[in-house]
């Protein structure tokens, strides 16, 4: 019963992802506009996977959003493998240079970043569908399923996209 569940809730989730992907692209040069597009279907398409569970849509935080696109910056130049993103060991993560730099940079210090979470996923050509699932057929939809988690920054480059989660303690806030 709880595998036919899990099906329907994926099918209408990719379902909904399809018909979000079908926006009319301008053929400006702009690629920052397309890692946006991304980045908005993705926030779509997790919202749409938290709302089949019945949980509230993460809010858009702009200081979360610096962090993640500094980190995904910062990830640009590592190849996707078979143990990058969601698939990765724990302990094997992607190492995050300077981190205390980022935070600053994004005007953030480590106290109110402690409850947050950093979920980073490398997806060649950053296919929009197989980005979704990554987050959400993985260890990573454990996250996702926790109310705990209210808030969402979401940044790409190359093939990296980095979610990154906040909550509304003083200690997950990103202020």
């Amino acid at each position: 019963m709880a595998y036919v569940q899990k099906y329907v809730i994926l099918t209408l989730l990719l379902l909904s992802i399809f018909c979000i992907n079908q926006t009319v692209k301008c053929d400006d040069d702009n690629d920052d506009d397309d890692h946006l597009d991304e980045e908005d279907i993705l926030l779509a398409g997790i919202n749409s996977y938290r709302a089949t569970l019945n949980l509230t849509a993460l809010i858009e935080n702009e200081r979360a959003e610096c962090l993640a696109d500094e980190i995904a910056d910062q990830f640009k130049y590592q190849p996707c493998t078979n143990t990058t993103g969601s698939n990765t060991i724990p302990g094997t993560e992607p190492e995050i240079f300077n981190y205390p730099n980022l935070l600053h940079k994004c005007h953030l210090n480590v106290n109110t970043t402690r409850d947050g979470v950093i979920l980073p996923v490398c997806v060649p050509n950053l296919d929009s569908t197989l980005v979704l699932s990554n987050y959400t057929m993985s260890p990573y939809s454990n996250y996702l399923n926790d109310t705990k988690y209210t808030g969402v920054g979401i940044g790409s480059e190359d093939n990296w996209i980095v979610v990154v989660l906040t909550t509304n303690t003083p200690e997950g806030r990103f202020w």
